[in-house]
């Protein structure tokens, strides 16, 4: 079987991916949430040393970064107020970086994401990076292509966890991560493999 042409290239959207230096880097939920606890996922650790390779190479070429953060109430693995919640220490902002609080999966989506953005005068091709890849990564790269921006998503510096299918059977986290990175290529962005195609 043969695969289909991308919506991208149906439409004539241009694949080619970035300089890092000539785009804003947003950190996508880089929360300890998902290293330990129910909401662990499969790959946390090699994403997240691939996330702070990324935004160290982001902030050696002037970069614009900013760190997202789901915030899901006190109690849950997503209370910022606590240690599962807050960002994981390898990757957390410096002084001068924005940090939006978000509640829903796409980032931009009832938040100040796309004010900090104007405010930071960041050119409409973004870096995204962070947890998890079919949910927040896809969400927000989609709400990026809604909004006009040209997102890449990093898959090196994402991960995502198994889940159970509407049939009762497991998909693995492998496949949707393949197949959650595919549906950002077919319209909604680029994807980087690794963090050196953006920097080589």
């Amino acid at each position: 079987m043969n695969a289909s042409a991308s919506l991208r290239d149906v439409i004539g959207l241009d694949t080619t991916l970035p300089r890092l230096g000539e785009t804003t880097l947003i950190m996508i939920d880089f929360q300890n949430t998902y290293r330990t606890g129910v909401m662990a996922v499969d790959g946390v650790e090699p994403a997240l040393a691939a996330g702070a390779r990324l935004l160290a190479a982001a902030r050696a070429a002037g970069t614009p970064v900013v760190h997202v953060i789901n915030d899901g109430g006190e109690g849950t693995p997503y209370d910022i107020r606590a240690e599962i919640g807050a960002i994981s220490p390898e990757v957390a902002p410096v002084d001068g970086e924005a940090v939006v609080v978000k509640r829903f999966p796409d980032s931009f989506h009832r938040t100040d994401l796309e004010k900090t953005l104007r405010d930071l005068g960041s050119a409409p091709d973004l870096v995204l990076a962070g947890f998890m890849t079919h949910m927040c990564v896809a969400f927000t790269a989609q709400g990026a292509f809604n909004l006009g921006y040209r997102p890449t998503v990093v898959a090196e510096a994402t991960a995502t966890r198994s889940l159970t299918a509407p049939d009762g059977s497991t998909v693995p986290a492998a496949l949707l991560q393949k197949g959650s990175l595919t549906t950002i290529t077919d319209l909604f962005g680029t994807v980087a493999p690794t963090v050196e195609h953006l920097t080589t």
